[in-house]
């Protein structure tokens, strides 16, 4: 076999390892665009989150949607999703287990406490990030319209500083 017949089929396989990459990608690229619209039960969009009224633990005219697990569950991981209108307050709380947020939009504002301060908050933009630990007082409050994920163990359990805070006595 002479050089350029070898060069030939290099280049001939080349191309076919080229097509059958191409074609791998755009494979890979169909599977991920389906999972990711929200057409199987364990991806979302947001357009397909299915958001409702929250829970009795928080006051009303918040939205909730629970993407994975049951946070009313003895045990497991949870998944939720909490959107909160500008100026929205959550009271003074602690929880019993880890609870970890992440401001997926708007501007959320939380300080640390027993008593609501606003002069006292922290600013977190979208794409911030906090755990809190459990037994740590905290409050928040909307800054702006704000969509907030968060995610732990199960059962979610809020404990008002003060029982008249707590929506679900009122």
């Amino acid at each position: 076999m002479n050089t350029n017949e070898g060069e030939a089929k290099q280049m001939k396989r080349s191309f076919y390892i080229a097509i059958a990459l191409v074609a791998l990608v755009g494979w890979a690229g169909q599977h991920f665009m389906v999972a990711a619209s929200g057409t199987h039960g364990n991806a979302f969009t947001p357009d397909t989150v299915q958001w409702g009224p929250p829970p009795p633990f928080v006051s009303p005219g918040a939205q909730f949607a629970v993407l994975e697990g049951d946070p009313t569950a003895a045990s497991g991981n949870y998944t939720v999703r909490l959107k909160m209108p500008a100026g929205y307050r959550i009271a003074p709380h602690w929880h019993p287990l880890r609870e970890n947020v992440t401001v997926i939009s708007g501007t959320f504002k939380v300080g640390m406490g027993d008593t609501f301060n606003a002069d006292k908050m922290g600013s977190f933009p979208a794409g911030s990030f906090a755990y809190l630990d459990p037994d740590m007082h905290h409050y928040a409050m909307a800054a702006s319209d704000v969509v907030v994920q968060i995610h732990g163990t199960a059962p979610v359990q809020f404990n008002y500083i003060n029982p008249k805070d707590d929506p679900s006595k009122k």
